[in-house]
């Protein structure tokens, strides 16, 4: 597996219970780029993101994460793995009984040994990472917004200053406004952080901001992966429907109904 590469997938296969989802997938991240995966509804976008990052492990197939081959890992191997990628969750996840901080402390409770006051300033630089007052983290998640949750549970992903971030649907149930606020922070600290980010969106304003390429599943296989001014053109009918649902100029491709 070459360095520029944060994961490597061949001839991968997913299941979602029984049911085989994907077969025979290949697919490259490159190191530093934001990936998104898009796709029709049932075409198995979170649960190639849960493979990808080791929350669940492939049918068949080859997964190499962080130059590691998952499949040779045993149990300590794959948490010390899994201690460097962060993951945030369609709807945040976060213990509604317990505070913003403590939320963002879990993390470094379970996989440092620091003691509990350097446990809380650096969920506390986390916080206002995640660009949250400072007063955001000692509020329940009950008392805050949609945005504010996204970001609290931003915080809690980058708790372990991972080198890979994954998101599942992360402006989902928000406003437009606070959708291009949220893709402009994960811009920033892509910069700031030198993160490697897979997000599963359906937002295609998300996605022409801030990816650099877009992988396409449909009928069980990845039909594409390209820019997404490149998909916006394709010929490829699926593609070509889900980019003409909704009509937009991606960098001069514009996908309109036929």
């Amino acid at each position: 597996m070459s360095a520029e590469l944060a994961i490597q997938a061949q001839g991968l296969a997913t299941l979602a219970g029984t049911r085989v989802l994907h077969r025979d997938l290949a697919l490259t991240v490159q190191r530093g780029e934001v990936l998104a995966l898009v796709g029709g509804s049932g075409s198995g976008k979170t649960v190639l993101l849960r493979t990808l990052s080791l929350l669940q492990a492939p049918a068949a197939g080859r997964l190499t994460v962080l130059g590691q081959d998952a499949a040779t890992l045993g149990p300590a191997g794959l948490r010390a793995l899994r201690r460097r990628i962060g993951i945030l969750f369609q709807h945040g996840a976060l213990f509604t009984g317990l505070s913003v901080l403590d939320n963002v402390c879990l993390p470094l409770a379970e996989y440092t040994g620091l003691d509990a006051a350097s446990r809380r300033e650096l969920a506390m630089l986390r916080i206002g990472l995640a660009g949250l007052p400072a007063d955001a983290a000692f509020k329940f998640p009950g008392e805050l917004s949609g945005g504010m949750i996204k970001r609290a549970a931003l915080a809690r992903a980058l708790a372990l200053d991972p080198e890979l971030l994954f998101l599942d649907e992360p402006s989902a149930g928000l406003d437009p406004v606070t959708s291009a606020g949220l893709d402009e922070l994960l811009k920033d600290l892509r910069q700031l952080l030198g993160l490697t980010v897979v997000m599963v969106t359906h937002d295609l304003d998300s996605i022409a901001r801030v990816s650099d390429r877009v992988a396409f599943l449909g009928r069980g296989a990845l039909l594409a992966v390209a820019p997404v001014a490149q998909l916006a053109a394709s010929d490829e009918p699926e593609i070509r429907a889900y980019f003409a649902a909704a009509p937009r100029d991606f960098g001069g491709a514009t996908c309109r109904p036929a």
